[in-house]
């Protein structure tokens, strides 16, 4: 992967200090000769020597256009639109942001479409202690509104980078910090399946991470690190945004690079329930752009609140989607990372204990949930399941698919025992299985 970026002239970036100028975070972008404050932009005209740098696209003098031309055009592309509707027409899927992953990092692909995996204690990182009486605390959303400079100065301090070590590469994100000692929220997604994680702060410095828990369900995760007076971000109360506020998003997108950028939208939606993974989830839709590397970020309310932990956008193989992310509403966040700190799991989370895959393989296979793995551990491995079994039924059920499965575990609780009808070689077999806590079974 190419990692050359571009730079036109004149533009303020990172720490360099151009004479004479006045930039910072979230001033308007303005053509050269119009700076931040109406002067000259800084640097002046490109310098025609200093290649591979020019004026962007968008900075070109706009020319007269022939309006009978631009009438043809308009009318070719929104016949173009409409076609393109009918052949894309639910071809568009939710997606959690991806972490953002360094050039040949060897992680490997997500499995195939309509795999269910629960988790199996994959993720190795060094435990934190629960239950320090360490809570998330919510602000009311009190005083005047902040200008976008004021909000980026108030709250990028508390906004980190987070880097995990998988078994084969490394995962991109971000975190906030919650707690000037140490806690702080990230994405699920983020460290999942990591060996060690490692966060950088504002100052540059790292510092190795303990997991406090995670929770995959709703893609959240609370990391320690040591320190104390370290910068914290508030925290306010989501469910007090409506719908046309105006919201901040802070972040790391394609990871390390461009770490600390800050992008401005709205809140296009509330309560949206979006399901991913099998999962129906309850967020904030933003107009804030959103790319891979973000996950985990700051969704921040104009009084320089954190309202949402951002984990999520539209993709399309179809079409082009633009302003449709998501993030985790702050009063959802709070009940589970007060559970996390508290416990180091949420609880309430029944599992059967096994991986399972929709099966395939034509007219002759019998539809159902094939086993791919059984947990270490679990009741689905004491009462003999294995892989290469299909699941049919559960509690008198029929099981076409994993989701038909996911769906039936879900009315139940831990320790409540369900019986499964498999195949096994072409016979049919029954079997009663407790189900487990998710989370003591990924410890």
């Amino acid at each position: 992967m190419r990692r050359s970026y571009y730079d036109p002239v004149g533009w303020p970036h990172g720490d360099r200090v151009i004479p004479g100028t006045a930039w910072s975070v979230g001033d308007p972008v303005v053509p050269f000769g119009g700076g931040p404050t109406g002067g000259a932009a800084p640097g002046g005209a490109p310098d025609p020597e200093k290649k591979p740098h020019r004026t962007p696209p968008a900075w070109k003098p706009r020319r007269e256009k022939d309006a009978a031309g631009h009438r043809a055009r308009v009318i070719f592309a929104a016949f173009l639109a409409a076609i393109l509707a009918l052949t894309a027409a639910g071809a568009f899927w939710n997606a959690r942001i991806p972490a953002a992953e360094p050039p040949f990092s060897g992680r490997e692909e997500p499995g195939l479409w309509g795999e269910w995996q629960e988790p199996s204690g994959e993720t190795l990182v060094e435990r934190y202690p629960a239950g320090d009486g360490t809570v998330l605390m919510l602000e009311t959303a009190e005083g005047e509104l902040l200008t976008p400079q004021d909000i980026y100065i108030k709250v990028s301090p508390a906004v980190v980078s987070v880097r995990a070590t998988l078994r084969n590469g490394q995962s991109l994100g971000t975190g906030v910090m919650m707690s000037s000692n140490g806690y702080l929220i990230t994405n699920a997604h983020v460290i999942e399946s990591s060996l060690r994680v490692d966060v950088t702060l504002s100052d540059d410095s790292t510092r190795q991470a303990l997991l406090v828990g995670y929770d995959s369900q709703t893609d959240l995760a609370v990391l320690k690190i040591d320190g104390s007076g370290l910068p914290t971000a508030r925290f306010g109360d989501s469910s007090a945004l409506r719908v046309g506020d105006g919201v901040y998003a802070i972040g790391n997108p394609l990871g390390e690079e461009l770490r600390g950028t800050m992008t401005e939208g709205i809140v296009s939606a509330i309560d949206r329930t979006v399901a991913v993974e099998g999962w129906d989830m309850t967020l904030v839709q933003t107009t804030a752009a959103l790319n891979s590397g973000n996950s985990g970020g700051a969704l921040i309310n104009q009084y320089g609140q954190v309202v949402g932990i951002t984990n999520m956008k539209m993709m399309s193989d179809y079409d082009t989607i633009e302003g449709l992310g998501f993030a985790i509403p702050t009063v959802s966040a709070k009940m589970v990372v007060d559970q996390l700190i508290s416990r180091g799991y949420v609880s309430g989370r029944p599992v059967l204990g096994v991986t399972v895959v929709n099966q395939t393989g034509g007219a002759e296979a019998h539809a159902g949930a094939r086993i791919v793995s059984v947990s270490a551990g679990s009741d689905a491995e004491a009462q003999g399941l294995r892989a290469g079994d299909v699941i049919v039924s559960a509690q008198g059920e029929p099981v076409d698919t994993t989701e038909d499965l996911r769906e039936i575990i879900a009315q139940y609780e831990a320790g409540d025992a369900i019986t499964l009808e498999f195949r096994r070689g072409g016979e049919k077999q029954a079997v009663s299985v407790r189900l487990m806590e998710q989370a003591l079974l990924s410890r």
